[in-house]
């Protein structure tokens, strides 16, 4: 199966032929990482993950020289053996990036005629790089795609039958897989370089198929065994000695997670240039494998935290319902029908149970199948037929419909009567609103004048006394009250019932100072029992009232004048005591 170059050297061929240099080895090495020996796969193994390779592969008699008989003449290449540092970088799960660094350890043959010399002693060989992307599938699926290539940099000499002085390149598309017992990887693309004849046998572009499969045999997955086969034709020329084809088979291993060994021999198939009796490759590697997450229903949570594993289902914080399905929502409104009010119509969440997950369409709360009016927002009403409709019109927001409402742009408060619903009140219970009330807290009577309508005519009750506007009327030199004074009297009286808190009043009687200041003083304290006991008689209780006479010794104004001496001579009411309001049943 060796290759044959056949005659050509009795033909007169020259050393042309080691001049033109030859890249003889047909093998090329998947890249670090990778499931086969020669065959890539489609995969990116991780994020931002490298793998390092070293490997050896030696083969036994890549390119002899036969004569016309195919009688062997002898081994141009008897053996190569090189050494390959291979490293790869996967990024993002789906870019791989590789390098390649081939070194012959051992080249041999026995230059078996003038210009077919052979190679001896270690060499470098071409600089591999290489990239590929996957486009379709995962690590652990049973079907991945992917595109990527190699370029091959012209680094050896072209007497090691390493290289040829040129650049190489080669295109691929690659597929793949992965079940749990079964590994399986195909590639197939031209390589490109020139063309040249190698002792009468063409030589240039190839297209090159790989295909190789592997069975995992451990309950750990860790113990791969499988072959693969390598095939390349040269389309220039298509006969056995273009015709490259030879088969591995692979014993794979990983151990302590991260490294795998392996080794692998098989023999050419065919007589094509670069095809050997047979190869053996042997590596070793740093690989971290990509951890399998196992997700038998697909819905993207882990078997090993999906509480239930069989059915897809839904991640949640609850280790006993995350992966699990969601409850029954008939109607897909995030409200589980087990607490759905209305399970098949769309609504919305509330914390009502009678409510919850019920449409309500005008968003007033008050939902659709007992709004009267679903689509304006309204209030609760105990009316089905005004139950969640807008209110009355309320021009002054008193609360009052204006329909019902007596003064409908000013602020009131609710009635019975339906002269004065919604009107503003009457604090003072005198008939005059407050609104016009210029005393709206004291009892007052209508006056024309605004600024007095609905104010006391007579007396006004203050923080330290009830003042009186009128002066209590007597008798010349007597206590006597008189009949004109006996409406202000019926006032005073009538305050001090409406002001229950008043708990002790003080009567006080006063003179000027004509006269005796001692009967003065007697005078005044016999008028202010006289106004006392008036008050009395009006139905103020006694324990509310005391009288004292102070004569002369109070003046309010100058006695010197009569006008003075006038509004000296008076009675007036000074609070003592006052108890805070409802506090007091004071009459």
């Amino acid at each position: 199966m060796s290759a044959a170059v056949i005659a050509a050297a009795a033909l007169g061929w020259t050393h042309a032929a080691s001049a033109q240099g030859l890249a003889l080895n047909r093998f090329d090495p998947a890249p670090a990482g990778d499931r086969f020996f020669g065959v890539q796969s489609p995969y990116a193994a991780g994020k931002a993950t490298p793998h390092v390779m070293l490997l050896g592969e030696y083969a036994n008699n890549p390119l002899v020289l036969r004569g016309p008989n195919d009688e062997k003449v002898g081994s141009v290449v008897g053996g190569q053996g090189l050494l390959h540092l291979n490293g790869s970088f996967a990024l993002f799960d789906r870019l791989n990036f590789n390098l390649d660094l081939p070194l012959a350890v051992a080249q041999s043959g026995d230059s078996p005629r003038a210009g077919f010399e052979s190679p001896s002693g270690a060499d470098f060989g071409d600089i591999r790089v290489g990239v590929r992307y996957r486009i379709l599938g995962e690590y652990y699926d049973a079907f991945q795609l992917a595109i990527g290539g190699y370029v091959w940099l012209p680094t050896a000499s072209k007497s090691s039958m390493l290289g040829q002085g040129e650049v190489r390149g080669m295109p691929q598309v690659i597929v793949g897989g992965r079940t749990d017992r079964v590994v399986w990887a195909a590639a197939a693309g031209p390589e490109i370089r020139g063309s040249h004849d190698f002792g009468g046998v063409a030589q240039g572009t190839m297209v090159k198929v790989g295909a190789g499969v592997g069975f995992l045999l451990d309950d750990a997955r860790n113990l791969q065994v499988g072959p693969e086969v390598n095939v390349a034709l040269t389309p220039r020329d298509i006969q056995k000695r273009t015709t490259n084809a030879e088969a591995l088979l692979g014993v794979r291993y990983r151990f302590l997670r991260d490294f795998e060994a392996g080794i692998g021999a098989g023999p050419g198939l065919t007589s094509g240039v670069g095809t050997p009796d047979f190869r053996a490759v042997a590596m070793l590697a740093y690989t971290p494998e990509v951890p399998h997450v196992f997700d038998r229903d697909g819905d993207g949570i882990a078997d090993e935290v999906d509480a239930c594993p069989n059915e897809a289902g839904v991640a949640s914080e609850d280790p006993a319902r995350n992966g699990c399905p969601l409850p029954p929502d008939r109607d897909g409104d995030g409200v589980l029908d087990s607490v759905d009010a209305c399970p098949d119509d769309a609504g919305i969440a509330s914390e009502d149970p009678e409510k919850n997950g019920c449409p309500d369409r005008d968003g007033d709360g008050v939902i659709d199948k007992i709004d009267a009016c679903p689509d304006e927002a309204g209030v609760e009403s105990d009316d089905p037929a005004k139950h969640g409709c807008p209110p009355p019109p309320d021009r002054d927001e008193d609360g009052v419909p204006d329909d019902v409402d007596a003064c409908p742009d000013l602020k009131g408060v609710a009635t019975e009567d339906p002269a004065t619903n919604g009107c503003p009140p009457d604090t003072d219970g005198d008939g005059i609103r407050d609104d016009v009330d210029a005393c709206p807290n004291e009892k007052g009577k209508p006056n024309d004048d605004p600024e007095k309508n609905g104010c006391p005519v007579a007396v006004r009750v203050t923080e330290t006394q009830i003042e009186i506007l009128q002066q209590v009327q007597f008798d010349t030199g007597k206590a006597t009250i008189k009949k004109v004074s006996d409406p202000l009297l019926d006032e005073v009286a009538g305050v001090l019932k409406d002001h229950p808190e008043i708990t002790k009043l003080e009567v006080q009687g006063h003179t000027d100072n004509r006269g005796s200041a001692s009967l003065n003083r007697k005078l005044s304290q016999q008028r202010a029992d006289s106004v006392r006991a008036a008050l009395v008689k009006r139905g103020i209780g006694e324990d509310r009232l005391v009288s004292k006479g102070y004569g002369p010794d109070a003046p309010i104004a100058d006695n010197k004048t009569a006008t003075g001496r006038q509004q000296n001579r008076r009675v007036q009411f000074v609070i003592l005591e006052k108890a805070p309001k409802g506090e007091s049943d004071a009459k």
